[in-house]
């Protein structure tokens, strides 16, 4: 026998748990048949419930498909406070992963997010993030001409590291990565670096964020 789900209409198989086309849950809950009215001066009140309180959390799997847009958000708020500098990055991309748990918990409200799945959301925030500030990083060193400084740091950092040593191999090692080449491929290296560890920023915060979430919805 044969049902409508109640929330994109497509038919099911009487028994099933979820729709396999929207993940709709298909639950019947049987509603107690209404209390006697109290009257006016009694001085007991009925407790009223909130809305978290009365629509249940389910454990389902996460939504990837809705998981891009919160993720993205979270990411860009991120990106943009470090790009102008305006947040510390450990806390913006800590921060961003957190956000993007409550914004996906929003969206979502049917689904119970835990610490791992949020560490899913917060490494998916970390990756955007780490993408959108490299796009706004190169636009605000385009901008306001920045492409010097960072190749004098660069260079300065090198500097510090040659008289650590007096070695022929690593003195040799250095002048490569002066040369233009050297320093792209240095560059690549410190982006690369900062990939890992945005994601793994973002996975914390995630995780915070389904501990924390956790907790209110169990409350």
């Amino acid at each position: 026998m044969e049902e409508p789900c109640y929330k994109c209409g497509q038919m099911l198989e009487e028994g099933r748990v979820f729709c396999p086309h929207c993940r709709a849950p298909q639950i019947r809950v049987a509603v107690a048949e209404p209390a006697a009215a109290i009257p006016a001066d009694s001085p007991v009140r009925p407790v009223q419930l909130t809305a978290s309180q009365t629509v249940p959390v389910l454990a389902v799997p996460m939504r990837w498909d809705q998981a891009a847009q919160p993720c993205a958000v979270a990411a860009f708020i991120a990106a943009l406070g470090m790009v102008l500098r305006l947040i510390v990055p450990v806390i913006a991309v800590i921060g961003a992963g957190f956000l993007a748990v409550a914004l996906y918990r929003r969206r979502n409200p049917e689904i119970a997010v835990s610490a791992r799945t949020g560490a899913r959301l917060g490494a998916i925030c970390g990756f955007f993030c780490a993408g959108m500030t490299a796009i706004l990083g190169a636009l605000r060193v385009a901008i306001l001409h920045e492409g010097g400084k960072i190749r004098a740091i660069l260079l300065d950092a090198l500097q510090q590291q040659s008289g650590r040593s007096t070695d022929p191999e690593f003195q040799a090692s250095l002048d490569f990565f002066r040369s233009p080449t050297g320093l792209v491929l240095m560059l690549a290296f410190f982006l690369i670096m900062a990939l890992i560890m945005l994601i793994l920023l973002g996975m914390l915060g995630g995780a915070l964020g389904g501990v924390g979430l956790g907790r209110r919805n169990r409350s």
